[in-house]
């Protein structure tokens, strides 16, 4: 019986260690008036996947800005906060946004409201959007045919 005891602790050691390394866990920040912006930073062979960006008090929205370092460039407001109030008739629909890398996320304080994310950035391996992999081309293949002869 301890040996078994024994083998049950060590597999749920190795168990535990493994989900420890491959964990990818969520991250959340608080984000108030007086803190400095938030700046994530994706690497070009990652994602970052937003699944809540709410906001409490303030006149003004918060926005994620999404800035693009590659080829394409340019900056854009991809996400606005969702408001959380208890004087609202009908609540607000939360909204997820996934940005596909390289670029730089930057979420800014708004004066007299407290921001909250919750985010993780994950490595691409599906593989399924161009990058380095040559495409496939079409190579034409010669089959003898058979000639009669006299």
């Amino acid at each position: 019986m301890k040996i078994f005891a024994a083998r049950c602790l060590v597999a749920l050691v190795v168990l535990a260690a493994a989900s420890f390394v491959f964990a990818n866990p969520f991250k959340s920040k608080i984000i108030t008036s007086m803190s400095s912006p938030l700046v994530i930073t994706v690497p070009a062979d990652h994602f970052l996947k937003i699944t809540n960006f709410s906001q409490e008090g303030g006149t003004d929205r918060g926005v994620v800005a999404v800035t693009f370092t590659g080829e394409a460039g340019g900056t854009a407001n991809v996400l606005t906060a969702t408001r959380i109030a208890n004087s609202q008739n009908s609540p607000e629909i939360s909204n997820r946004v996934i940005i596909a890398g390289p670029a730089e996320v930057t979420i800014a304080p708004v004066t007299g409201a407290t921001l909250f994310i919750t985010y993780r950035k994950e490595p691409n391996e599906g593989g399924g959007g161009g990058g380095s992999t040559p495409a496939a081309t079409a190579t034409p293949t010669i089959f003898p045919t058979p000639t009669p002869t006299p």
